[in-house]
């Protein structure tokens, strides 16, 4: 993979990134994202953000090397801490990252959110905390979509900024309005092994000498709803 030529993956986050677009790339490591999306013409603008030396170097080099540098700029900054005012970016996107992390990345950043119209986030776990997030702040998820490559499972969330209220039910929350909805092959594979993985850690839990009787609650509830969707995707 580079900048010309992205993973599945990378590719399907840069697909949501509207013409036009000014954007930040939280964690971009190699550039490759914002790279492709510049050398397309796709984006009038983008900042690579990395916290670590190693990447942000990386970053900076696949810049120079692509000849973007009009275009593009490398920051060394934690999180959102990257975008400055004058940047006015109004796209972020963060890939690549646990969903828990991602969140505290949107919560800390919060101020250089303010402008922010859209994010396309691929959490590989804990989407339903970046779900949380979203509603609770007034982005809603407008798209979804879930593809496996290399052996893993990958969710993208794309969600605006809007001026009401959003809710989600627990089921949406976990699985995703949208990949609720579609219950495609890699939704239903990726579901039935997570099945498979709470009743074992319940079967765990119960052998245990203290049971811990919260986790185990919050278990049994995820299997039903689990069990209840897989139900709904069999008839």
């Amino acid at each position: 993979m580079d900048a010309k030529q992205l993973s599945q993956r990378l590719a399907t986050v840069g697909a949501f990134v509207k013409p036009g677009a000014r954007v930040a790339d939280i964690g971009s490591d190699h550039a490759y994202l914002p790279a492709n999306l510049a050398l397309n013409h796709q984006i009038s603008y983008g900042i690579a953000g990395e916290v670590v030396q190693g990447p942000f170097e990386n970053a900076r080099h696949e810049i120079q090397k692509l000849g973007l540098t009009d275009v593009l700029v490398a920051r060394l900054a934690d999180g959102l801490a990257a975008i400055e005012p004058a940047d006015r970016i109004d796209t972020v996107t963060i890939a690549g990252m646990g969903g828990p992390l991602i969140r505290h990345i949107l919560e800390q950043g919060a101020p250089q959110l303010v402008g922010v119209q859209r994010l396309i986030l691929e959490p590989n776990v804990g989407e339903a905390t970046v779900r949380e997030w979203l509603a609770t702040n007034q982005f809603q998820i407008v798209a979804e979509r879930i593809l496996a490559e290399d052996g893993h499972t990958y969710e993208i969330l794309c969600a605006d900024r809007v001026d009401h209220a959003v809710t989600y039910t627990a089921a949406e929350q976990l699985f995703g309005p949208f990949l609720l909805a579609e219950q495609s092959p890699v939704f239903i594979a990726k579901w039935q092994r997570e099945l498979q993985r709470v009743n074992a850690a319940v079967a765990q839990m119960q052998r245990a000498k203290v049971i811990p009787a919260e986790h185990l609650a919050r278990a049994n509830a995820k299997i039903k709803l689990i069990e209840g969707v897989l139900t709904d995707a069999s008839k």
